[in-house]
């Protein structure tokens, strides 16, 4: 049994102090300008007795721009999230409150803040968000595209397999996908896109509240071209258009939607065809290239 915290729920950091420990609080930071920090953060980095950063140096930065000075200020990262996260707990525990933020917006999104935040739930330590902004939902709403249903999917794995079974399992979505995306490897992430949902409209945002914040939109063929020509700079939001009602509807009504791949290549094989020409055909039906259709089948034998 790990040890409980069961101290109340507090909506602040006024006045006492629950009895027994603390409480973790979730802070937003800036993703870009530093008028995106709100009054609320602020004074909570002020009153925690601990703050846990990602980079001590960037948020070193942060609070001396807001003349914070925090009693303690823990690096807690991906890389020593397993050491570092038990010992914030413990002084949890001891009745410390711990304020944790990131490089930029909001902890926990594509971030280590999540596993602290398992962990504090699992000694039933108080988790305490302080909204503000956040890249991926500030590109959503200025991309033009549909807000009511949408997909956060962070950043892509790095192997090129794993990035077809991801984006396999989001073909079909009808909702906005939202994607993170480093300069180096975006315009091979918009060859990806294509390749698993064909030459949909996208949305590039990069330098989300900074100066240069831009915006491109048009179709991942577009997009691919203007950074061709425009070198890519900063960090990526990339915002997709989701299947619409009609692909989702002739998909629905396939007669091969309940088939693998394999079982549909198989398909038309039975049917005469010789096996290069069956996976065309299935390429064709699915909306996919060939060469995925062969990788699956190859991945598989």
């Amino acid at each position: 049994m790990p040890i409980s915290c069961q101290s109340s729920f507090q909506n602040n950091i006024h006045g006492s102090k629950p009895e027994g420990c603390g409480s973790l609080y979730l802070v937003a930071t800036p993703i870009g300008n530093l008028e995106d920090m709100t009054y609320r953060a602020v004074r909570t980095l002020q009153e925690c007795d601990i703050i846990a950063a990602e980079d001590t140096r960037q948020t070193r930065k942060l609070l001396s721009h807001f003349e914070i000075s925090p009693s303690m200020l823990f690096s807690y990262h991906e890389h020593n999230k397993a050491a570092s996260g038990p010992e914030l707990i413990r002084y949890i525990i001891e009745g410390k409150n711990l304020a944790l933020v990131s490089d930029a917006g909001l902890p926990a999104i594509s971030d280590p803040g999540a596993d602290l935040v398992a962990l504090a739930i699992s000694h039933s330590i108080p988790v305490i968000p302080i909204p503000g902004a956040n890249a991926a939902l500030s590109a959503l709403i200025a991309s033009g595209l549909p807000t009511t249903t949408f997909t956060f999917s962070g950043f892509l794995p790095r192997e090129r397999k794993d990035i077809r079974a991801v984006l396999s399992t989001l073909a079909l979505a009808q909702g906005t996908l939202l994607f993170y995306e480093s300069p180096h490897r975006v315009i091979k992430t918009l060859t990806h896109l294509q390749e698993a949902f064909g030459n949909r409209r996208v949305v590039l945002a990069r330098e989300l509240t900074k100066r240069y914040e831009e915006f491109v939109r048009g179709t991942i063929e577009e997009c691919s071209a203007w950074l061709a020509e425009h070198p890519p700079l900063g960090e990526y939001v990339i915002v997709v258009e989701g299947e619409s009602k009609e692909e989702a509807d002739l998909a629905g009504s396939a007669w091969w939607r309940e088939l693998s791949i394999e079982e549909h290549v198989s398909h038309y094989e039975t049917s005469g065809l010789a096996r290069k020409d069956a996976m065309k055909k299935a390429a064709s039906d699915r909306g996919l290239s060939k060469r995925d259709v062969y990788n699956t089948l190859l991945i598989r034998e």
